[in-house]
């Protein structure tokens, strides 16, 4: 008799973690009774245009004011102009893709599968050529101010009746100087206080852009991760003065409420510090044909929720009226895998 009724709790404790856990998967923004859906916004990296991306419908599906890539638009690794242009066109040219851009706004940043160097920075022997080819993909008119100055940083601003959210878009290739490579292998590269991730004219820029902000939010976008720096891949974590460097800019700035959006790992996760007392985000979205499914685990001390290690995007609804932000990761089949609100 006791084994029966052992029997009987462990199936209705099976049934309930099914359950739950079915919930999740299957839940959306709409069934958060307490979150209003003002504006929405959705991004990801790591787009390899020799795979097939499933998730284009599902990311218009929820119909967002704009689409940011975060860098990896595509995959070609070369110093061949030609070639360089040929891998772009080729996603140009995808039917599927073709759809995708034609019915959402874009804007995008590059990384370094899509500059032409893996891991490369300012040594790129191609880089104005690249700059060039990578703005023609966006068609990009002639009279864009990314076509007259080196760099594809950039920023521009979305709105919603009175309230807007700035987009600052970043350029963490063009400029950077070169990462220091671990010795012992343990790890692919080593902190270093020396050397820059965005150049004196960017950072220049940048300050600007800050201390002229008005917007409701602002979302800086780093194809690379900026919080997250534990791993010894690229991140800005490599440079921690550079880490410091923004950090100042925000605290001295006019900004009011800044999320950073990376990608580059071919993982999901939200990370989570405070800057003078306000809060700063940063979700990583990457993954978008090929994610790190053999993921296993490493450290990040300021992470928040469960790493998502399958193809996935991410979606920022803002809720401006309450101050507040949804953050969500969602995969193929658009099903739920992990999501996060911010009080601001």
């Amino acid at each position: 008799m006791k084994r029966i009724i052992l029997l009987l709790l462990l199936t209705i404790s099976l049934l309930s973690c099914t359950t739950k856990k079915e919930q999740k998967n299957n839940a959306t923004s709409d069934e958060n009774p307490s979150f209003t859906k003002e504006l929405t916004i959705a991004f990801g990296s790591c787009n390899n245009q020799r795979k097939k991306n499933t998730l284009y419908s599902s990311i218009l599906a929820h119909k967002p004011a704009t689409w940011i890539w975060g860098g990896d638009i595509i995959y070609s690794d070369t110093d061949n102009p030609k070639e360089l242009a040929k891998n772009y066109n080729k996603l140009k040219q995808d039917s599927a893709y073709s759809y995708f851009k034609n019915h959402t706004k874009i804007i995008a940043t590059w990384d370094d599968h899509d500059y032409g160097v893996n891991d490369g920075g300012t040594e790129n022997p191609i880089k104005q050529e690249a700059q060039q080819i990578y703005l023609d993909f966006l068609d990009a008119p002639k009279e864009d101010a990314r076509r007259k100055h080196e760099g594809v940083y950039y920023s521009e601003t979305i709105k919603q009746g009175k309230h807007q959210v700035k987009i600052i878009v970043l350029d963490t290739r063009y400029f950077r100087t070169a990462l220091r490579k671990d010795p012992s292998g343990k790890k692919r590269y080593l902190t270093t206080n020396t050397g820059t991730m965005l150049g004196d004219v960017q950072w220049q820029w940048l300050s600007n852009e800050l201390n002229n902000d008005t917007a409701d939010f602002t979302i800086i976008v780093s194809s690379i991760q900026f919080l997250s720096n534990k791993h010894g891949f690229e991140s800005w974590g490599n440079m921690p003065h550079e880490v410091e460097k923004l950090k100042t800019l925000l605290t001295n700035s006019n900004v009011k409420n800044t999320i950073i959006i990376s990608g580059d790992r071919h993982i999901a996760e939200f990370s989570k510090t405070t800057v003078n007392g306000k809060a700063l985000v940063d979700f990583t979205s990457s993954g978008l044909t090929h994610a790190y499914t053999a993921f296993h685990g490493e450290e990040n001390p300021y992470r928040i929720t469960e790493v998502i290690h399958q193809k996935n995007f991410g979606l920022l609804y803002f809720d401006f009226n309450k101050n507040q932000v949804l953050f969500e990761i969602r995969g193929e089949d658009d099903v739920l895998l992990e999501q996060y609100t911010e009080q601001y």
